[in-house]
């Protein structure tokens, strides 16, 4: 799954490619308690273990990819 992380006053957004097991709902519950100011820091780890700290006032938009972390190329469905 890959998230995609917008960041205020910055040209480029931040992409995390996250492990294919992640809880997606976990993840969601945390970016929501981050944009209603419940947390000062959001903190992500990729599937290589690195982490990521966004402060929460700084987010711009947080998308989040699909849950199977699947890509479509051409113009199959």
């Amino acid at each position: 799954m890959d998230v995609r992380i917008g960041v205020t006053q910055a040209p480029r957004e931040i992409g995390i490619e996250l492990a294919v097991g992640a809880d997606r709902d976990e993840l969601k519950t945390r970016i929501e308690a981050a944009l209603a100011g419940a947390t000062d820091v959001l903190a992500i780890t990729d599937k290589r273990g690195n982490q990521t700290f966004v402060p929460s006032a700084k987010i711009a938009y947080v998308e989040l990819g699909s849950p199977d972390g699947e890509r479509k190329i051409g113009f199959g469905g």
